[in-house]
């Protein structure tokens, strides 16, 4: 079975608001091993929304859609769905009821125009909702020379939307699927150092079209991960279904993974922190304290995160430095930076980095310095800082933890 998402509303496709709703949805249909093949966002537009909602009859057999269930002229969706099907709205006598006793329940009297919510295309059902005014839609959609498609109509409001999936939409899906339905499982493995295309090209055959299970590559800010999706009767059967392609993208990749699910690059510095029995403290220049604070975030970090320095002007105020004296090669500073925090707060290890370097367009190559100390002294490389602004921050951080992640393991 194959779904579409339809979102209505000018405030999305405006840009104003945020459609969270198609994605939540999306996980819900996808746990219930229904693939999702197109996400549609129409704005508060009675001609095109009955473009688009033909559009998702004929290519999937099923659709769900939130928004425009309001009272107002710009709610369109009981219309469109008319329309679109070629048939006439009619009032539901037990729905206009719900609706005046939720206002009376309210202290008000029920507003005229509200009625309208109270009316459905001919032959659908009502979607109670048990919390607000506005009922949604279930509806059989007949097509010429295949099976009919069915459409679920849900508010717009993100609580009454999911009270509605939970209550009536998720068990008649689980009734119209039977016992053969699949579920849609997937697992993610998170790497860094390498650029997509790179990774692509050390995964052969992996990332092929029409490959099951799939493998997809995604990357934010500079950490790639691999998605590899399967459909089976159970988790454990698509768990089955992967083991072979998470072998063969460990043997290829190696030791670029540092993780695998919800895990960033501090997951992995604090596991092995707490493996070895041992400490961190940090230094960073320029960063803005985002080091300390991706470090902070990390799971079980306090028992062997103890804390960071952050510095705007480091030269002029490392422990022991005048001025003068402080040094004025950038990697003998953080080298000394990486020392000074190991050592001020008793840590078994201290990672500095810093300072960020001004984009110089006629400058060849730039670098951010970045060193670690632990007893046996301190190490200190520098890190390519190029390519768009807005993640050379995160990348440069990214690449301090890596470094320490190999030192630890």
């Amino acid at each position: 079975m194959r779904a579409e998402v339809v979102s209505i509303g000018d405030e999305l496709t405006s840009g104003q608001r945020l459609d969270t709703n198609s994605q939540w949805l999306s996980q819900q249909l996808g746990d219930l091993g229904i693939e999702v093949m197109y996400h549609s966002t129409v704005g508060d537009d009675l001609a095109a929304n009955i473009r688009v909602f033909r559009e998702a009859f004929a290519r999937a057999d099923l659709v769900v859609c939130t928004g425009g269930l309001g009272p107002t002229a710009d709610d369109l969706t009981r219309q469109v769905i008319a329309d679109a099907t070629g048939t006439e709205l009619v009032l539901d006598e037990p729905a206009l009821e719900h609706i005046r006793q939720l206002f009376t329940r309210r202290g008000r009297e029920m507003p005229a125009r509200n009625q309208v919510q109270a009316e459905f295309p001919k032959g659908s059902r009502v979607v109670p909702n048990p919390h607000g005014s506005a009922p949604g839609i279930d509806m059989d959609i007949v097509r010429d020379g295949t099976t009919p498609s069915r459409v679920f109509a849900l508010p717009g409001v993100p609580a009454e939307m999911k009270e509605m999936w939970e209550q009536t939409v998720h068990p008649e899906l689980c009734e119209l699927l039977g016992s053969d339905r699949n579920v849609i499982h997937h697992y993610s493995i998170k790497c860094f150092g390498i650029g997509e295309s790179d990774m692509e090209a050390k995964l052969p055959d992996l990332i092929r079209r029409r490959r099951e299970p799939r493998v997809g590559i995604t990357v934010s800010k500079a950490t790639i991960t691999l998605r590899i999706t399967a459909a089976g009767k159970n988790i454990a059967d698509c768990e089955e279904q992967m083991t072979d392609t998470i072998e063969t993208i460990r043997e290829c990749v190696g030791d670029l993974i540092f993780g695998y699910e919800n895990d960033e690059l501090q997951d992995a510095i604090v596991r092995l922190l707490n493996e070895r029995k041992e400490s961190l403290a940090t230094a960073e220049c320029d960063a803005g304290g985002l080091l300390a604070r991706w470090l902070t975030e990390a799971s079980s970090a306090d028992d062997h995160y103890l804390g960071g320095t952050v510095y705007r002007h480091p030269r002029t105020r490392l422990i022991g430095s005048t001025g003068s004296d402080a040094p004025d090669d950038e990697r003998l500073m953080v080298e000394r930076m990486a020392v000074q925090c190991r050592d001020q707060f008793e840590a078994d290890w201290g990672l500095a980095i810093g300072p960020f370097p001004n984009i110089d367009p006629s400058k060849e190559q730039q670098f951010v310095q970045v060193a670690i100390a632990n007893s046996e002294g301190v190490q200190a490389a520098g890190v390519i800082y190029a390519g768009h602004p807005d993640i050379l921050e995160a990348r440069a951080v990214k690449y301090a933890l890596d470094r320490l992640r190999k030192r630890l393991k």
